[in-house]
């Protein structure tokens, strides 16, 4: 089994996130990103909607355009992509035992000034997201570049109520991995384009 896994899944039991780099090599992450562009230079992403059937699209809540990858149409770069995160998944079933028997993927970008506000994964009449996953396929990103994410985190230390906000720079390799459920989180502005694989490990 992969080492890189174990931090991951000690993050989420401890604080309900867990953060890994190098889940991709720098060459897996250089194919994501071209067949990324490749794709929407042929039209096939749309803008990204809200709600549980995403088909509200506000601009004032979210401005990233998408594309799902679909398992049986992937490509090899995608393929191998959806291979690790299925090792992931099974691992994941081996340890914590949540029950996940799918996922879902989809390319993310964010034009320059973009952004996500504050928001939960999991929505009220769906509770089969357990656990978010993010992937940054952005090459040579600077803290000046933006485009971070932020989680707000229950601070156990403070008042019942209070929490403390920490900040993810969007590097390329990165996975991100909370509780769906649980975390509330953004996408800040960025003054280049974002790229990233973003989607959900999900009971039946």
């Amino acid at each position: 089994m992969n080492p890189q896994f174990e931090p991951i899944i000690d993050g989420i039991l401890e604080h309900g996130y867990g953060i890994v780099d190098d889940f991709l090599t720098a060459t897996d992450v250089s194919a994501l990103a071209q067949r990324l562009r490749q794709r929407r230079q042929a039209g096939e992403f749309k803008a990204a909607g809200i709600g549980n059937q995403q088909v509200l699209v506000e601009n004032k809540i979210r401005g990233d355009e998408i594309l799902w990858i679909d398992e049986a149409t992937a490509t090899p770069e995608e393929t191998v992509f959806l291979r690790r995160i299925g090792e992931f998944v099974d691992y994941v079933n081996q340890t914590c035992y949540l029950g996940l028997r799918d996922y879902e993927f989809h390319y993310a970008l964010y034009p320059p000034g973009t952004f996500y506000k504050r928001h939960l994964d999991q929505f009220r009449s769906d509770s089969r997201r357990k656990l978010s996953v993010i992937c940054y396929l952005n090459t040579d990103w600077q803290e000046t570049d933006g485009g971070q994410l932020a989680l707000f985190l229950p601070d156990s230390d403070k008042a019942a109520g209070s929490e403390r906000e920490l900040t993810i720079q969007p590097i390329g390799g990165r996975l991100v991995c909370f509780e769906s459920g649980r975390l509330e989180h953004e996408v800040r502005p960025a003054s280049r384009d974002r790229l990233s694989v973003t989607g959900w490990l999900k009971t039946g």
